[in-house]
C-alpha cells in the first residue's frame, strides 16, 4: 500500500479531484521537466543531434517495463488514435469478416474500424451491453467476446476496461480464443495503463495502444504503441526521416534510405522527439515505475473499494470487485438526477464525471481520505 502522494501534486486541499479517467494531473516532476524543454527550446543552439535520440529512447523502455514488453517493441504516436491506425495498415478485413468490439466503447478504437471494415467489405460487429450481462445483472464481457468470436472473426479490439465503468476484461483468454480462430487482437489501454498490471507474454497482442495523459500522469499529444515483433517489418503510415538507420548522422540525412531503425521503430510519429513533452512522459514513467505498477493497482483497489462500501450504503450501488478495474468505479445513480448530482459535486469542489448511466470515480495516488469523506457528504445530501 503506497501513502498518499498530494505533496508531488500541485493540488490545492480544497479539491478533491476523482477524475483521472478524465485526464491525470501532471506532478510538480513532471511540469519542471516540461518547463526545462521549453527553456532549452527557447535557446536552440544548446540542442545537438543526440538530443533528438536520447529521451525518446528513454520513455520507449520505460513504458515497455510498464507492460513487460522491450524497448524494441515500442513505437511512439501522438495519440490512441494514431496507433489504432497503424493497426489497420498492417492488418487484414475480407468481405464476411468481422472486427469485434464493445458497445460504447471509446471511438480512438472504432472509427478506424469503421473505415477499414467500409474498405474491405467487412463489418464492425460491437456486443452489445444487453448481451453481456452476466449474474447479477453486472457486465461479463469476456463472455460475451468468447462467444462472439468465430471464424469470420478477423480483429477483436478491445479495451482492457471500459471507459465507462471500469467493468472488466480477461485479456489472456480472449488473446487465446483470438489465437484459435486466427484473429488478430488490438487493444487501447489507456485507461488501464500504468495502473493495472499486464502479461504481455501471455495476451500476446498484435498492437497495444496507450495514450500518455490519463493513468500515466504524462502530458497530452503523446503515447506508445507496442507492436508484436511479428509486425516489426510492417508498413508504418508516414515516412519520415528519423526512422531510417543512420538518421543521428544529420550531414548525411540526404543520402536517402530503405531501412529502419530495428523494431517498431519504424512507427514512430514525425518529430518523435517533442523536447517538450518527451522529458514529461520520462519523469511520469519513471515515477509510476518507481511507485509500481502493482503496487499502484493494490492501493487504489483498496480506495475504491471503500468508495463502494460507503457509496452503497447510501443506495448507489456499482459492480463487484471481481467484475471491474481495481481503479475505476461506475456508480449506478440510483434515480438521482445526473445534472443535479454532477453540479452538487462541481460546487463541493468534487470532481468526478458522467459515462453513459455512470458516475465515473476514478482516484489516483495523489488523493487523500478526505477527498472520499467529501464525496461522500455530498452524495449523503443528494440521495
Amino acid at each position: 500500500m503506497i501513502k498518499s502522494q498530494r505533496d508531488k501534486f500541485n493540488i490545492p486541499a480544497d479539491i478533491a479531484y476523482l477524475n483521472c479517467a478524465y485526464m491525470g494531473p501532471l506532478s510538480h516532476k513532471v511540469a519542471a521537466a516540461g518547463a526545462r524543454g521549453i527553456a532549452g527550446k527557447s535557446q536552440p543552439w544548446t540542442t545537438g543531434p543526440k538530443d533528438f535520440f536520447t529521451d525518446s529512447e528513454r520513455a520507449r523502455a520505460l513504458f515497455a517495463q510498464t507492460i513487460g514488453a522491450t524497448a524494441n517493441d515500442i513505437a511512439i504516436v501522438p495519440s490512441a488514435s494514431y496507433g489504432i491506425a497503424v493497426a489497420t495498415q498492417n492488418l487484414t478485413l475480407g468481405p464476411g469478416q468481422t472486427v469485434i468490439g464493445l458497445e460504447d466503447q471509446f471511438p480512438s478504437n472504432v472509427y478506424g474500424w469503421i473505415e477499414m471494415a467500409r474498405a474491405g467489405g467487412g463489418a464492425l460487429q460491437l456486443i452489445r451491453r444487453a448481451d453481456a450481462l452476466g449474474a447479477g445483472g453486472h457486465m461479463d464481457w469476456t463472455a460475451a467476446v468468447l462467444n462472439t468470436i468465430d471464424d469470420k472473426t478477423a480483429i477483436v479490439a478491445l479495451p482492457h476496461c471500459h471507459w465507462t465503468d471500469g467493468s472488466r476484461l480477461d485479456l489472456v483468454a480472449i488473446g487465446a480464443r483470438a489465437r484459435e480462430h486466427g484473429a488478430a487482437l488490438v487493444l487501447d489501454i489507456t485507461q488501464s495503463g500504468g495502473v493495472m498490471p499486464i502479461d504481455i507474454v501471455r495476451i500476446d497482442p498484435d498492437f497495444l495502444v496507450c495514450a500518455a495523459y490519463k493513468w500515466l500522469l504524462g502530458p497530452y499529444t503523446l503515447g506508445f504503441l507496442y507492436a508484436a515483433p511479428r509486425h516489426h517489418s510492417g508498413r508504418p503510415i508516414e515516412y519520415n526521416w528519423i526512422t531510417r538507420k543512420s538518421s543521428d548522422d544529420f550531414a548525411n540525412l540526404v543520402k536517402y534510405r530503405d531501412d529502419y531503425h530495428p523494431g517498431a521503430r519504424r512507427f514512430d510519429m514525425g518529430e518523435r522527439s517533442a523536447f517538450q513533452l518527451m522529458p514529461m512522459a520520462v519523469a511520469a514513467l519513471e515515477q509510476c515505475l518507481d511507485w509500481g505498477v502493482a503496487e499502484i493497482a493494490q492501493t487504489l483497489a483498496a480506495r475504491t473499494r471503500d468508495v463502494a462500501a460507503r457509496a452503497g450504503a447510501l443506495g448507489f450501488a456499482s459492480a463487484p470487485e471481481d467484475c471491474r478495474a481495481g481503479h475505476f468505479l461506475g456508480l449506478d445513480l440510483a434515480g438521482a438526477d445526473p445534472v443535479v448530482l454532477l453540479a452538487a459535486c462541481t460546487a463541493a469542489n468534487v470532481h468526478v464525471s458522467m459515462r453513459g448511466s455512470s458516475m465515473r470515480v476514478t482516484p489516483h495516488l495523489y488523493n487523500t481520505d478526505t477527498d472520499v469523506d467529501r464525496f461522500i457528504d455530498v452524495l449523503a445530501r443528494t440521495a
